[in-house]
């Protein structure tokens, strides 16, 4: 199966009655983030997170205007009582314990800098978004989606990788080593998990996304080098 296909899959099971199945995103921003949510809206109730209000605030709007049900909640991932609380407000919110899937979208710092140059908190960055950010937002949803393996479909969890998963470019220590930590972790999950009804996966996405961060990015290389957040 195709990897984005592999991401919406779950997304068909049709909407519950009293008790419906929700979806989490964590790392909701203008691309994949708010993309992803709205495609989870058309089945499930659904909880857009990010640091910044901002960056969900028009993702739920849509929703909402559209018909479903989606609620913001601002989260700092790499902060344990802020994903704690987060997940506590999702399931007063939402009602249940039932979660249908948990995207892991956040994305870290993007730190292009010469390793000697490098110094010890933008290093460290990029483990804190994807490494301590993943282990403490894994922690906080897998008890949710344990308990959700009598749906339809198998409750799954997501993480959104990148090129530097595979390979660490020179210049991208910091976030090439999240990116690392990122990937490991989820192979880890997949294994231990698996078995127990969770389908845990890594989806790699390989290129830049256009969204306007990157808009001054590789904008000599003609239209198709990036990457379109509904592709």
């Amino acid at each position: 199966m195709h990897q984005t296909q592999r991401l919406f899959a779950v997304a068909s099971q049709a909407r519950g009655s009293m008790s419906s199945p929700f979806a989490i995103v964590a790392g909701v921003g203008p691309g994949t983030g708010a993309t992803v949510a709205r495609k989870f809206a058309a089945s499930y109730p659904v909880a857009l997170l990010a640091r910044n209000p901002a960056n969900y605030e028009d993702a739920v709007k849509d929703i909402q205007a559209a018909g479903g049900k989606a609620i913001g909640i601002p989260t700092d991932v790499t902060d344990a009582t802020s994903v704690k609380d987060a997940v506590t407000k999702i399931q007063k919110e939402l009602g249940g314990d039932k979660c249908a899937a948990a995207v892991f979208n956040v994305g870290g710092k993007f730190i292009r800098k010469p390793f000697l140059d490098l110094n010890q908190e933008e290093f460290e960055s990029g483990w804190e978004a994807n490494g301590r950010g993943a282990f403490l937002y894994s922690q906080a949803v897998l008890p949710l989606l344990l308990n959700s393996t009598d749906l339809q479909h198998p409750p799954t969890l997501i993480f959104t990788g990148a090129t530097a998963a595979m390979k660490g470019s020179a210049l991208t220590a910091a976030f090439s080593t999240g990116k690392f930590a990122l990937r490991s972790l989820s192979q880890s999950l997949a294994r231990e998990f698996g078995p127990k009804g969770v389908h845990v996966s890594h989806v790699n996405i390989d290129g830049v996304i256009n969204i306007p961060r990157t808009h001054e990015w590789m904008k000599d290389a003609g239209p198709d080098a990036k990457i379109e957040p509904k592709a």
